[in-house]
């Protein structure tokens, strides 16, 4: 469901109205975080001899996967459904709801408590439950900030990371009523206490799914704070929300991944907890919701399907320096970062997102950090391509013709020196204008108009001066030994 604060119609990278944009505080220590984190992954990967086997290892598996995915997911779902879990399979986003719906109006859920889920964020769900009466709690304490302050995450991994100590304690005051602090141990008790209240009333769990292994309809959930443990036991219901690309062959190719996915992503060698959930308990319901929701468009584009690889690790956000100067609100959706520029496009369209692969400096630094060796940066080239060949904001009409006059007054010198002669005319008179501030769009924002200097331009000074210069000494030739 939409919310006024949440938008849905697309990526709107560098645009004024983005949320998140016009926050005051926390990009620095965003960007700052990301990269002390980047940091620290690169050197707990230099002291492991096999992190690159490991990596391509880990490549191959879900090369493997995605190339046979309608013979696993099949796989899985005989085995899952065996062990008694119901799977249901949702085409888009809106299905996936109404099969949550349908179990809150069949089972009367009132309290919904959410471990952390990429695909939920991608559904909305929280605001279908919402409009339904239901009370959907996240649990995760990055997640459950986020959602205090009816805002989306900033990152995949901590979705709080813009927040400082202070904020929070600000937010516990005005949304829970708790005196303020920027104490992290007693801010972290505030939270517990909330939210053990709601794991003991809550009516329905829902998770999301790391990885789901085919051939034993294995189940994996992998944290750190103790919630999804919870949220996933206490309740009578348990939901998991799984992406179809989460499934790999086996069991046996747990392990690689697991390596690769808390070093990546915390700098730990392991979470905390690894739930592996082989069915529903005695007495309690488990349901599976296999989406889609864009993901057969990238298996459609053999040149992109590598991007369902993806771990959700959030290695190549703090790699990446678009992301650390922009934060996750800047790319308009649910994945932010390099993975999200290429991700996004697929699933909800060229049309709404084509912009997004262009926000990139092809630096290369997201392929080099990914563990399951995405070649992020050639994804993006490709999802470029086709931006600019394919219906999208990047080849609008007035694009088109944007590019054409710059080819134009670019073709030939005569009419270079003219633009150029424009450029600075432009320059001084919009220096003088009253709606130059914040008016000449995205590109001045963040920047000041360059000055124009004077005196000739080179290219006249050296009509007039440079035949009569000449060499004031030879030059011998370089030798070597």
């Amino acid at each position: 469901m939409p919310h006024p604060t949440i938008p849905l119609e697309g990526a709107q990278f560098l645009k004024a109205e983005t949320v998140g944009l016009a926050e005051p505080r926390g990009f620095k220590a965003l960007g700052e975080s990301a990269e002390r984190s980047a940091k620290h992954t690169a050197e707990i990967a230099a002291t492991i001899p096999h992190w690159q086997e490991w990596r391509e290892a880990a490549n191959q598996i879900k090369s493997y996967a995605i190339a046979n995915l309608d013979k696993l997911l099949v796989e899985f779902e005989r085995n899952v459904t065996a062990r008694g879990a119901t799977v249901l399979w949702a085409a888009d986003a809106h299905e996936a709801n109404q099969y949550i719906l349908d179990l809150v109006k069949e089972h009367n859920v009132k309290t919904i408590v959410k471990s952390k889920s990429m695909v939920s964020e991608e559904m909305e769900l929280n605001h279908a439950l919402e409009a339904v009466g239901a009370r959907p709690v996240e649990t995760d304490l990055g997640e459950y900030l986020v959602q205090l302050a009816r805002q989306r995450p900033t990152h995949i991994v901590t979705p709080a990371l813009h927040l400082s100590a202070a904020d929070v304690g600000r937010l516990f005051q005005d949304k829970l009523k708790e005196p303020f602090s920027a104490e992290h141990q007693h801010l972290t008790n505030v939270a517990r206490r909330h939210l053990r209240e709601d794991f003991i009333i809550a009516d329905m769990g829902i998770s999301g799914c790391n990885f789901a292994m085919a051939d034993t309809g294995t189940i994996c959930v992998v944290e750190n704070e103790g919630n999804a443990g919870l949220s996933t036991s206490a309740p009578p219901i348990h939901v998991v929300l799984m992406g179809v690309e989460k499934v790999i062959p086996g069991i046996q190719y747990l392990p690689v991944f697991l390596n690769l996915l808390g070093r990546s992503g915390t700098g730990q060698k392991l979470t905390t907890y690894t739930h592996l959930f082989h069915g529903p308990p005695p007495g309690r319901k488990m349901v599976v919701i296999l989406l889609d929701n864009g993901r057969t468009n990238v298996l459609k584009d053999p040149a992109a399907r590598m991007a369902l690889f993806c771990i959700r690790c959030g290695a190549c956000l703090n790699a990446c320096p678009v992301y650390r100067r922009t934060g996750g609100w800047a790319y308009g959706w649910v994945y932010p970062g390099p993975i999200g520029a290429v991700l996004t496009p697929h699933l909800i369209g060229l049309d709404k997102a084509g912009k997004l692969p262009f926000a990139s400096s092809l630096c290369g630094a997201c392929g080099e950090a990914c563990p399951v060796r995405i070649d992020i940066p050639h994804q993006l080239v490709h999802m470029r391509h086709r931006a600019v060949n394919e219906p999208s904001p990047m080849n609008s009409p007035m694009e088109r013709l944007t590019w054409a006059v710059w080819a134009w007054w670019f073709s030939g010198p005569k009419r270079y020196r003219l633009a150029m002669a424009m450029v600075k005319l432009g320059i001084r008179m919009a220096k003088i204008l009253p709606w130059h501030p914040g008016k000449l769009g995205a590109w001045t924002r963040g920047r000041e108009l360059p000055r124009v200097p004077g005196g000739p331009a080179f290219r006249d000074w050296w009509r007039r001066n440079g035949a009569q210069m000449k060499p004031t000494s030879q030059t011998e030739p370089i030798t070597h030994p």
